[in-house]
């Protein structure tokens, strides 16, 4: 889609051809069925620009929910948009870190405008650019869609030659998709990693979006980096310098819950009855040990993130297997212990093991119809296999 045919979305033809197209989609209709449909009314290009659309906004719903029927995309926009609910998380995080009465930020590389949107209904008021005009357009469209434009400006400008100096907030979000995929080298993003910094530099606060792998030696000193985690699975992790926070903190969404550095230590010992395996954003913040004491657990290993313990303390920190038997690593032994036990329906884990998942899964020729978990790890630099159910609660 280009910049004409969105422009063309915003017409009133363009918007009953989009709530055709969103009709045919939400029916089922097929996409030679769709298009043939929609070709009887509407040009070629509208259609298909309609259809895009639709299609998208068919997507879009698990990030931005009910907000989404309104909302417009381009595929790569809503791939590196951020969830609603962790948008919402930062942007509350944003406005009580700017200790403004009358917040403004500049949201440098603010795609579709998921970031944008949440700021502005945090009560921030926002200035954003983006390289790219097609994706200014959109973002600009979301702002109105929802309401906000009077708390939102969108221009086409490139993030490196802004000026945050004169901003409660600076908000960077660099592009992390090159031609050939995603980019985890922070000295590939777009903007490169120097010259992100070169705009903190200029800032009087600023918080950065980054993907959750990021190498620790990119994080600045005296930052504080806090990875975010939603529904158990590790989405990003944001970088606030200048805020009045410093060190490492792990968020779980939807209940808000945070983890801090409380200087607790985790011993080593054997394996228990239970088997631990942290949230990701808790592993990345190096908050292990804090989970360990909320479940009164100790390591298997000082270098590996699997806790153990002798009760069951359930946790939205950590996810909690039943240990049922423990054996070092043998594809002989293990394969016949899962044959006896009519094993068919298996989860592979592991950490601190070499072992390639999938080739397992085929040289362990499972039959049956029970259930099981089995964990790969290491103990003392020897690969151990613990054979687990998922915990009775109640």
């Amino acid at each position: 889609m280009d910049l004409q045919a969105f422009r063309e979305l915003l017409d009133p033809a363009g918007r009953k051809a989009l709530a055709e197209a969103v009709e045919l989609v939400t029916a089922g209709a097929g996409p030679v069925a769709a298009a043939s449909a929609l070709r009887k009314t509407h040009s070629a290009a509208l259609t298909s620009a309609a259809l895009t659309q639709a299609g998208l906004r068919e997507r879009a719903k698990a990030k931005f929910g009910e907000d989404a029927a309104v909302m417009y995309f381009t595929p790569h926009g809503l791939e590196q948009a951020t969830r609603a609910e962790v948008a919402a998380h930062r942007a509350r995080r944003a406005r009580e870190v700017t200790g403004s009465a009358a917040p403004r930020v500049l949201d440098v590389c603010c795609g579709i405008g998921g970031d944008l949107i949440a700021l502005a209904r945090a009560g921030l008021a926002v200035d954003a650019v983006d390289l790219d005009p097609l994706t200014v357009e959109v973002a600009r469209a979301n702002a109105a869609a929802l309401g906000l434009s009077g708390l939102v400006d969108v221009r086409t400008a490139d993030a490196a030659e802004t000026d945050p100096s004169g901003y409660d907030l600076l908000f960077a979000d660099p592009a992390r998709r090159g031609a050939r995929g995603r980019v985890f080298d922070p000295m590939a993003y777009s903007p490169t990693w120097p010259a992100v910094l070169d705009l903190v530099s200029r800032a009087s606060a600023a918080c950065l979006k980054v993907a959750p792998g990021i190498p620790y030696e990119f994080i600045p000193e005296g930052a504080e980096a806090e990875w975010v985690s939603f529904k158990g699975e590790v989405k990003e992790a944001a970088i606030w310098v200048g805020a009045g926070t410093t060190g490492r903190r792990a968020t779980m969404l939807p209940s808000g819950t945070t983890l801090t550095p409380s200087g607790t230590g985790v011993e080593t010992g054997p394996v228990g009855r239970y088997l631990y395996e942290p949230d990701g954003a808790a592993i990345r913040a190096h908050l292990v040990a804090e989970v360990a004491a909320m479940v009164g657990g100790r390591l298997l290993d000082p270098r590996i993130a699997y806790i153990t313990g002798d009760r069951l303390v359930p946790t939205e920190w950590a996810s909690c297997y039943e240990v049922t038997e423990m054996m070092p690593f043998s594809l002989k032994q293990l394969r016949a212990t899962l044959r006896t036990r009519k094993i068919g329906n298996l989860t592979i884990k592991k950490r601190g093991s070499a072992v390639d998942i999938e080739r397992l899964r085929k040289d362990l020729r499972l039959s049956g119809e029970n259930s099981a978990v089995v964990v790969l790890t290491r103990i003392e630099d020897r690969p151990y296999v613990l054979l687990c159910n998922p915990p009775e609660l109640g």
